[in-house]
């Protein structure tokens, strides 16, 4: 990782990133530097792949189902096993949403987004906000860029 950092913004710091996760496949540093490599480098399907692999582990741990089947007394008992890693599983998911709306995938976002603010209803992590913007921005889209009828008086 310290490798990689030395060569930020050089193709071979993909190559001590991915050396880095075959050594520690489930180190979630490992995950993060990867993701940001990925996501600054604009390749979000890699930068998508990898959030999900992240939910996916610290999930596991955490004994979570899917995060689209996660109910209140799993989110509590996961919190209460480790605060930490359940932040980090909810910041990936975050994540996730915020690669899909880049890839221009708005619903799959915006079901992220939503299961997200159920799940942190004081909305600390920002998922509501988000979705203001988005909702926002679809709105005017909408607005802007749909046909309307007009009737010309003959």
């Amino acid at each position: 990782i310290a490798k990689a950092a030395q060569s930020y913004g050089e193709p071979v710091a993909e190559m001590f990133l991915l050396k880095a996760h075959l050594l520690a496949p489930e180190n979630l540093a490992v995950l993060v530097g990867l993701y940001r490599y990925y996501f600054y480098q604009h390749r979000l399907e890699d930068a998508l792949n990898v959030a999900e692999r992240s939910m996916q582990l610290s999930g596991r741990h955490l004994g979570l189902p899917k995060w689209s089947d996660i109910e209140e007394t799993q989110l509590a008992h996961a919190a209460s096993s480790s605060f930490g890693l359940l932040r980090f599983y909810l910041l990936a998911l975050k994540a996730a949403s915020i690669v899909l709306l880049r890839l221009g995938q708005i619903t799959a976002s915006r079901a992220r987004l939503i299961k997200l603010i159920a799940l942190d209803s004081r909305d600390h992590l920002g998922a509501g906000k988000l979705l203001e913007v988005v909702d926002s921005f679809q709105k005017e889209e909408t607005e802007c860029c749909s046909p309307s009828l007009s009737l010309a008086a003959a």
